[in-house]
């Protein structure tokens, strides 16, 4: 170990900095985020930190630096771009016996400044000790997706009730396996999701009866998105890998089931045109079954649960009989199909509104408000459109759609198997008859479509 990693606390005290420019400036909001009294020391300074001194928030000495600006000072950092103001600096400051930095060159540091992850109260420091910055800093922005912000939430309400708990607990194996709980369980959860006050009132619950706080089951109703796993939000990867049941439907592809955790129990429940593996009904039971057995349940579930997924459907049975659940939204297959296809929903010169519909057909027919979709400069997203595409076409047309309007039909879009087949809404039914087009397919009509050629950027091999 090369450098000891210590957290000091300068909030209120004063730190000074030399150098007026562009590193200058990044340091001094450090600084200033850390609670210092910031002073600059530079004959000149750039426009940020100009600003930064117009505003009071740091004041600046118009010349280099002195030793008696270090008097007091609780650390130093030479930020100038002159090697021997930069040793001079370090110089003062060893003389002095106060921490140092000089960016960019470990020799002159008397401490480094690390990578920084901020979840305030919480702190991950990430260094190389001035050896590979740069990888410093992809660490950091790979710790940056794997500790959601609302950490520092759950950290200071942990703060909240630390007293109470030693309190309430006296020996320390007892503290620790009720924090152990909290910090993994059902309170941790309400925190990452959101829902502080249910996650307060759950600890104090906890607390009050001496039991363990990761009581009860929930249900976590996650959108995967259209196919591509790097498309999953950092919310649903979370919720993925703490589940211990999964229902899934036919749409989540194999790269994406096998994200969830690996002990989880796994149940597909997929469903598809005219024929249903698991009725909705039996879902709903099954969710309310197992969250009632205190397990975590994820229902996962293509595209986005709100949009012609039935999660409103789901969460509404989990309502009426008590189950705590929470959404993780997903993209659905209209923006992620349309945007791996290079075609924008809307756009200034072609569509200033975007219509979802889902043309799935019940009595051989389709229930659509079809005046409402023939509107000019609009594009029309069929979900489900496939079986009933000559219903869809004739009816569109029927109602003042020109038959020459531009369509696409996008076979598993965002994922390495997609393809695009563009025609009009003359031409779609035959499309489907002369080629194998298999669901999920989605369906665009609008003027955007003609776009596809010229942005047309997802190239599968």
């Amino acid at each position: 170990m090369d450098f000891l990693p210590v957290f000091l606390n300068i909030r209120g005290k004063p730190c000074l900095i030399a150098g007026g420019g562009e590193v200058a400036v990044r340091k001094a909001r450090l600084l200033l985020r850390a609670g210092a009294r910031v002073s600059v020391a530079a004959p000149a300074l750039g426009s940020s930190l100009q600003e930064l001194a117009a505003q009071g928030k740091i004041t600046h000495h118009a010349r280099e630096v002195s030793a008696h600006d270090l008097n007091e000072c609780a650390l130093v950092i030479a930020a100038t771009d002159d090697h021997a103001v930069n040793q001079r600096v370090s110089e003062l400051a060893a003389q002095k016996n106060i921490p140092v930095n000089v960016v960019d060159n470990p020799a002159l540091c008397s401490f480094i400044m690390p990578s920084i992850v901020d979840r305030s109260p919480v702190l991950i420091a990430v260094s190389s000790g001035g050896a590979a910055p740069a990888l410093t800093r992809l660490l950091r922005a790979r710790l940056e997706t794997l500790i959601p912000a609302a950490y520092g939430r759950l950290a200071a309400l942990a703060a909240e009730f630390r007293g109470k708990v030693k309190q309430r607990f006296e020996k320390p194996e007892q503290r620790r396996r009720f924090w152990e709980s909290v910090l993994q369980g059902l309170v941790a959860e309400r925190v990452l999701s959101g829902q502080d006050q249910a996650a307060r009132s759950a600890l104090q619950t906890a607390l009050d009866s001496g039991a363990d706080a990761d009581v009860g089951g929930e249900v976590y109703l996650v959108g995967a998105g259209p196919g591509d796993p790097d498309l999953l939000t950092f919310r649903a990867l979370r919720l993925m890998q703490q589940a211990d049941v999964v229902l899934y439907d036919r749409l989540i592809p194999e790269q994406i089931l096998n994200l969830v955790r690996a002990e989880a129990e796994r149940i597909y429940v997929g469903k598809k045109a005219m024929q249903h593996t698991v009725r909705q009904e039996k879902i709903n039971e099954l969710l309310v079954q197992y969250a009632r057995q205190g397990k975590r349940v994820l229902r996962l579930k293509g595209g986005d649960p709100f949009i012609f997924g039935r999660g409103g459907e789901e969460i509404d049975t989990l309502a009426e009989h008590g189950i705590p659940f929470q959404v993780a939204p997903g993209i659905t297959a209209a923006s992620g199909c349309a945007a791996y296809a290079g075609i924008p929903l809307t756009h200034r010169d072609y569509a200033q509104s975007c219509v979802f519909v889902t043309g799935h057909l019940k009595d051989g027919g389709m229930d659509l408000n079809w005046n409402a979709l023939v509107q000019p400069q609009q594009t029309v997203v069929v979900y489900m459109g496939l079986l009933g595409m000559d219903v869809l076409c004739r009816e569109l047309i029927a109602h003042g759609m020109s038959a020459a309007m531009p369509a696409a039909l996008i076979q598993q879009g965002a994922t390495r198997a997609q393809r695009v087949l563009i025609g009009t809404l003359g031409t779609l039914p035959d499309i489907v008859q002369q080629t194998e087009v298999h669901a999920p397919t989605l369906i665009i009509i609008g003027e955007v479509v003609r776009l596809h050629r010229k942005l047309a950027w997802f190239a599968p091999q």
